[in-house]
């Protein structure tokens, strides 16, 4: 490791100016990061983690203001206040960075090898040939499936993880000094998520790369850094070399922030309730290459022949790698993709049904998706968000009483209601997800399907979700179908567990039944990747 920093951040002070006035998010930050050096800055939604990397790389929003102490020197340069045009010569080649929210990232009109070539054409006189020849070397290196196929797809034909897979091959293709990682495996299974940063690992040992690196997730912490910083509220509150931290934190926040661990169990779904959502030999196919004869048409089939049934009040658990299919036959059973089979919603046969009767069928099915970001519309307040659904299906209720409802539905996910006229920007990620949630359950539903909604929150938000979804489920007793690559989560909120593998079940069960004694050989590798990270902290 060289003994001068590559990077040198003093007094970085940065304010941002809102309609209540100047908030500080971050507050006289100071760190250095040397080359072939891994330093991680944790924290909860709001410490300012991401403002203090996002200001290293002028990416503030307008309304930011970095303070005229503040200090940025990259290799000897002083990056505050630079020129736009000189800055745009070191990112992306000199500074890297994944950001974190890949399915937000990406163009959604232009195919994902034009994008990722893209980065080194803009730095490189390399032809588009030799441009693509590099694309698909760094896409077999982040193990991205069928790398000449997906050089021509669109962003909307991947999984979260194959996405941000895609994401960490534009931030390395010129091969920069500092790679900023924002949250990088937040869309990962376990097993990939050990794969990608076994593989960070390996590129920084073999380009002396340093690495700046953001998350919630402190498994991945112990597993890849050198140093941490912990920041709560825009102030540094400890800092440390990884493993002393973890064996002997000091401050009261880090010692919370390293046993915010989801644990306990589900109480059991009441006695002789009635069955909610049944589906039998559910089939999902994509048509991947056309010809002018229908049936020699090439289809990629994502779900294989599942069945299920849930409960009123009950959860079901689903679980396996990107890819596997679980969102997919999430959305099949509600309707939003076309599929085969049967599927039966408190007794009635959904396919039987007229469009009229699907339709008024909708408000009593409602789904939280994953990105909290994406889902929300920038442009509508947050009472119109949470309001959309009762302006569709209850057209005759007045504007006063769809807010008051609206004000009720934020109480019910712990969020202030005088915020009822405030935009999505102005919130964390888990106060976007609670929002996610108080939109689905303002129709009062019977069923949701919550497809990885803690995925984007740090542990300690995730048990507030997590407690704050039990306790809707109890009061109202709704069936939940959820959906998420991340094993304790689903321990602590599910009744049984369906485990999935290329589009078929391999091994269902009660919670308790999968997670202490499973049976197949791929659930246990999940087990063992999922476990192993979280066992490591605690042991910590």
């Amino acid at each position: 490791m060289s003994q001068m920093p590559i990077l040198e951040v003093k007094n970085l002070s940065v304010s941002f100016t809102t309609n209540d006035g100047i908030v500080d998010a971050v507050k006289d930050v100071n760190f250095e990061l040397f080359q072939g050096e891994t330093l991680a800055i944790v924290g909860e939604s709001g410490s300012g983690k991401s403002v203090s990397t996002n200001a290293l790389m002028q990416l503030l929003p307008n309304n930011a203001i970095v303070h005229s102490q503040s200090s940025i020197i990259f290799e000897g340069e002083q990056l505050v206040d630079k020129p736009e045009k000189d800055m745009q010569s070191i990112r992306g080649d000199r500074i890297g960075m994944i950001f974190q929210e890949p399915m937000t990232s990406l163009n959604p009109f232009m195919r994902v090898g034009l994008q990722v070539a893209e980065a080194i054409m803009c730095h490189r006189p390399v032809s588009r040939s030799q441009a693509k020849q590099k694309v698909l070397e760094l896409f077999n290196l982040v193990h991205l499936p069928n790398p000449e196929q997906a050089y021509t797809k669109y962003p909307h034909e991947f999984s979260g993880g194959q996405l941000q897979r895609i994401m960490i091959a534009m931030a390395l293709i010129n091969e920069p000094d500092i790679l900023i990682a924002d949250e990088p495996t937040t869309a990962l299974d376990v097993t990939v998520q050990a794969e990608v940063l076994n593989l960070i690992k390996e590129i920084q040992a073999k380009m002396g790369m340093a690495i700046l690196f953001i998350t919630h997730d402190l498994g991945v912490v112990k597993h890849l850094a050198d140093r941490v910083i912990v920041m709560c509220k825009g102030d540094v509150v400890e800092e440390g070399q990884c493993q002393a931290l973890f064996r002997n934190p000091q401050h009261d926040y880090t010692k919370m922030l390293i046993n915010s661990i989801p644990k306990g169990s589900k109480d059991p779904v009441e006695d002789g309730a009635p069955p909610l959502l049944k589906a039998d030999n559910i089939r999902v196919k994509f048509l991947i290459k056309s010809h002018f004869i229908q049936s020699k048409n090439e289809y990629f089939e994502a779900v294989k022949g599942i069945s299920l049934e849930l409960k009123q009040g009950e959860t079901l658990g689903i679980v396996g790698e990107s890819g596997s299919g679980k969102s997919t036959l999430g959305r099949a059973l509600i309707g939003l993709l076309p599929c085969s089979g049967g599927i039966e919603f408190k007794g009635q046969d959904v396919k039987a049904l007229s469009e009229k009767e699907r339709f008024g069928l909708k408000k009593d099915i409602q789904m939280v998706f994953q990105d909290p970001y994406g889902s929300l519309s920038p442009r509508m307040t947050v009472g119109d968000i949470i309001t959309e659904g009762l302006t569709v299906h209850q057209p005759q209720m007045g504007r006063a009483e769809r807010m008051q409802r609206a004000r009720k539905a934020l109480e019910e996910v712990r969020l202030d209601p005088h915020s009822i006229n405030r935009y999505p920007h102005e919130f964390s990620g888990g106060q976007r997800q609670r929002i996610a949630i108080a939109r689905a359950l303002i129709l009062e539903p019977s069923f949701i399907l919550l497809d990885e909604p803690t995925s984007a929150l740090d542990r300690s938000v995730q048990l507030t979700v997590i407690d704050l979804l039990k306790d809707i489920q109890k009061k109202h007793n709704i069936g939940f179908l959820f959906i998420s690559h991340d094993l304790s989560v689903v321990k602590a909120l599910s009744d049984r567990v369906l485990v999935m593998q290329k589009g078929e079940v391999m091994e269902e069960g009660t919670a308790d039944e999968i997670f202490h004694s499973p049976k197949n050989d791929y659930t246990k590798m999940l087990i063992d990747a999922s476990f192993d990270l979280d066992e490591e902290i605690v042991a910590a």
